[in-house]
């Protein structure tokens, strides 16, 4: 009876009450993290402080008081909540930044990743920020005690002093928040819940509103050169895109623990110098499929063009996508695909959870049945996060202890790094495998191989765990990626690849995603005018083509 009294309100103590809820508890993240960048050293800069919350509420209460009206105010609230509860979970379990990327990764997750990332100590925030708050507001019983003009006028009046509240700081503190937001941009992406309201909108304006728009050809003019054409074996390729593998926990790329052992004795050329498109796999592999580079890349654009899959195929060019990671992101809408995870191998799978070498199953009969040039994708799942334990096999966990959960942010930091380290290691091992497997059709074919990481991957340094923070500000854990290829020593023959020539450019010279869609339809001697040779990493050491040696 006293519970049902105390949620007795009118409509402007409701809104008031859900403004400061929101200010006081689903805000505390913002709070502290832009407070953590104001130097305490004058009265000033207290003040500036203090005004944080008393801005953040009456913003707050000048929204919940223009969208609250009846029959919208508890289920839009309650919606608010739970997705505020959600998203600061994320906030402050893995330092994650909430923007229109983000929420597309989360709508797009599939149920697998879905189901890792889900813990008891996410239900029980939920249910403490979320749950338990929308419970209260369904149970409030919002009195009419005045005429309906009368409560319009002191809402007018609410909204018209939060107004001025927020003039009169802007007046006496506008610098210290224009250096704060220029200076410091990702702490407005913690704003709540405006973050993943903003994201989520614009993820729907790119979903159902871009998608429908026609699609456009690019490469139709494509057709196999002289160079592949005169070839007495025909040439097949095949890419490797890995899932979050970050460059600085490769042995190739210097890092101390061997977690490429089978890669070294395999005599590929490793780039040093790689670096992604974005820092999640929905921006990142539809951006390196593309022929856009990263700084004209238009995620719009890309949703409704041609890609490099489709150039290959107007070539003439067989094409297959396999797939262990959830979809390709558009990247082979219009070629043939398989999603190996609905084949459920009880050798590679445990339910809808497959292992990477899932992707090699039965390839063979593929390959057998080629006639002319191909051109295979492997999509890995890689070392997907949190589950990282779940990325290796049990003869390839050589790095222990572990972290045997998905709450990683419960395990020390070496069981994490050792648990990823496995990742890699059956990463590794999985690669050396597909390049046995070309290595069997030399008679047939001049055979590569490249191996190409989406994004990498925060293992909990400086508070940030995962990936998908926004490359402007991502650290270089996430933009820093593995990229390696093997030739045979047929291709590089025929194709006259100079093998020091290369060598020394992945030692030394910056390569990124950019350059994948021109070295592709180099490494097949497609021509077309969407090809440009000098983003094509093999052009400057073939011999022939240069005249050299």
């Amino acid at each position: 009876m006293q519970l049902r009294r105390f949620l007795q309100c009118n409509s402007l103590e409701f809104i008031l009450s859900c403004a400061l809820f929101f200010t006081l508890f689903q805000n505390a993240l913002f709070f502290h993290t832009a407070w953590s960048y104001i130097h305490f050293d004058s009265i000033h800069s207290v003040f500036f402080a203090a005004t944080m919350p008393v801005v953040v509420f009456c913003a707050l209460n000048i929204i919940f008081s223009i969208l609250t009206i009846p029959f919208l105010r508890k289920p839009l609230i309650i919606a608010l909540l739970i997705g505020s509860a959600i998203t600061n979970y994320f906030m402050y379990s893995y330092g994650a930044v909430i923007d229109g990327n983000m929420m597309q990764n989360a709508f797009e997750t599939n149920s697998q990743e879905a189901t890792a990332l889900l813990t008891p100590r996410m239900v029980l925030w939920v249910l403490l920020l979320g749950i338990i708050p929308s419970v209260a507001v369904c149970l409030a019983q919002i009195h009419k005690v005045h005429p309906w003009w009368y409560m319009m006028g002191l809402r007018a009046a609410n909204v018209m002093l939060s107004i001025v509240v927020i003039m009169l700081v802007a007046a006496l503190f506008y610098k210290d928040y224009a250096s704060l937001i220029r200076n410091n941009k990702s702490v407005v992406k913690m704003l709540t819940p405006s973050n993943y309201v903003a994201g989520t909108i614009k993820f729907a304006e790119h979903r159902y509103f871009s998608s429908n728009l026609p699609l456009v050809k690019i490469g139709e003019d494509a057709q196999l050169g002289a160079a592949i054409r005169g070839q007495e074996k025909k040439t097949l390729v095949i890419l490797v895109v890995g899932e979050t593998a970050r460059a600085e926990n490769f042995s190739l790329n210097g890092y101390p623990r061997e977690t490429n052992p089978r890669l070294k004795q395999d005599n590929v050329v490793y780039f040093k110098n790689a670096s992604s498109c974005g820092t999640e796999t929905t921006v990142s592999v539809p951006c390196m499929f593309s022929n856009m580079p990263r700084n004209d890349y238009d995620a719009t654009l890309a949703a409704h063009q041609e890609g490099l899959m489709d150039v290959l195929a107007h070539a003439g060019v067989n094409v297959l996508w396999r797939d262990n990671d959830g979809g390709c992101k558009g990247a082979c809408d219009r070629i043939p695909h398989i999603d190996m995870t609905k084949l459920q191998l009880p050798q590679d799978c445990d339910g809808d959870v497959c292992m990477d070498n899932v992707l090699l199953h039965q390839l063979k009969d593929y390959i057998n049945g080629l006639k002319g040039n191909g051109v295979i994708v492997l999509h890995q799942m890689g070392s997907h996060g949190p589950a990282y334990y779940r990325r290796s096999t049990p003869e390839l966990r050589q790095f222990a202890p572990t972290c045997d959960s998905n709450q990683i942010q419960d395990c020390t930091h070496e069981q994490l790094v050792n648990s990823y380290d496995n990742s890699l290691l059956y990463t590794d091992a999985m690669l050396d495998n597909t390049i046995k497997l070309l290595q069997q059709y030399g008679d047939k074919f001049n055979t590569a191989m490249i191996y190409l990481s989406d994004h990498g991957e925060s293992l909990g340094e400086n508070g940030i765990y995962l990936h998908g923070t926004p490359y402007m500000f991502a650290p270089s854990q996430q933009t820093h990626v593995p990229f390696l290829m093997w030739m045979s020593a047929e291709y590089e023959r025929n194709f006259a690849i100079d093998r020091q020539c290369l060598t020394r450019l992945a030692e030394n010279d910056k390569v990124s995603q950019d350059n994948l869609f021109h070295t592709v339809l180099g490494m097949l001697n497609v021509q077309t005018h969407e090809y440009q040779s000098h983003q094509d990493i093999l052009q400057n050491c073939r011999t022939l083509a240069q005249g050299k040696a």
